[in-house]
């Protein structure tokens, strides 16, 4: 059960790897954090801890817990450090060729009780957990962005995946002071198979002239309370990852009504990925971020 999960590797020190982290460390996990390069590592640890100083700021979080917090997390570029891990958690970039290799390596080093969670936001569970050495300790684990303050985890199946995995993983979610729900693995699973055909066609509009990234994002906030509009959350997410969930919807389903907006494949081809790369729908260089259409 979750009660036998004590230390916790996390692949990918990128916005969803390091926010993985920062929870898991919260929550009074030993964790190893690993990426390909020191740099990355760096980055990610700066924002765990601009992250839980701004809670030390607000209250939320006194100045030791922080300090015991981020002494529970260490770093490195090797899979070693994954040996003593009694779940890894991959976070890497939602490509599925990228995720299976990083399985496939984590298999080589963990012993055979480890739990092996992935955080795809949209490929199939069951085709990654035929990758590794021990499908049925394979799960998905879908955290949002940003992992610190948003409350739900996607926890998916894989037609492998045994009962008591799911349960261990379910009650670790609760342990982080997460919400659960489980979602069948189907392409894009809950959430983002209803979120990201939204902003898809939120592009289809701006490419068809309809309106202007200003009036469909305005138009959206005020005329449906949503926090933010569609293209302003389509460079959050990073244009790139919204593609490539596209991709796997429109592959996976063969529906073209998940056909992705040629707009949205020029912005990604442009290398303009949104918040992450400072252009996308929004140019984000000044002040202000300003439209780029």
């Amino acid at each position: 059960m979750s009660t036998d999960i004590k230390k916790i590797g996390v692949i990918g020190a990128g916005q969803m790897g390091n926010g993985i982290t920062h929870v898991c460390a919260l929550a009074e996990h030993d964790v190893y954090l690993l990426d390909i390069s020191e740099d990355n590592l760096a980055a990610g640890m700066k924002t765990i801890a601009k992250n839980l100083g701004r809670a030390v700021k607000k209250n939320k979080l006194s100045q030791a817990d922080m300090d015991a917090c981020l002494a529970r997390i260490s770093t490195g570029t090797s899979y070693d450090g994954f040996k003593d891990c009694d779940l890894v958690i991959e976070a890497a970039t939602e490509n599925e060729e990228l995720k299976k290799v990083i399985i496939r390596e984590i298999c080589k080093v963990v012993p055979e009780h480890t739990i092996i969670a992935s955080n795809t936001s949209s490929i199939s569970i069951t085709r990654l957990g035929a990758q590794t050495d021990r499908p049925g300790k394979f799960v998905g684990m879908h955290f949002m962005n940003p992992v610190p303050l948003m409350e739900l985890v996607e926890l998916i199946r894989g037609i492998a995946t045994n009962e008591e995995t799911y349960t261990a993983i379910r009650e670790l979610t609760e342990q982080l002071g997460k919400i659960s729900v489980n979602a069948e693995d189907f392409p894009a699973f809950i959430v983002n198979r209803i979120l990201l055909p939204m902003i898809n066609e939120a592009v289809y509009t701006l490419y068809e002239g309809v309106g202007s990234v200003q009036a469909i994002d305005t138009s959206m906030k005020l005329g449906t309370h949503h926090p933010m509009g569609p293209l302003e959350l389509a460079d959050f997410i990073g244009l790139d990852t919204c593609l490539a969930v596209m991709n796997v919807l429109h592959e996976g389903l063969a529906d073209t009504k998940y056909r992705p907006c040629p707009l949205l494949v020029k912005y990604v081809e442009a290398g303009w990925l949104g918040r992450k790369t400072g252009r996308g729908f929004y140019d984000y260089s000044g002040d202000e971020p300003v439209p780029t259409r």
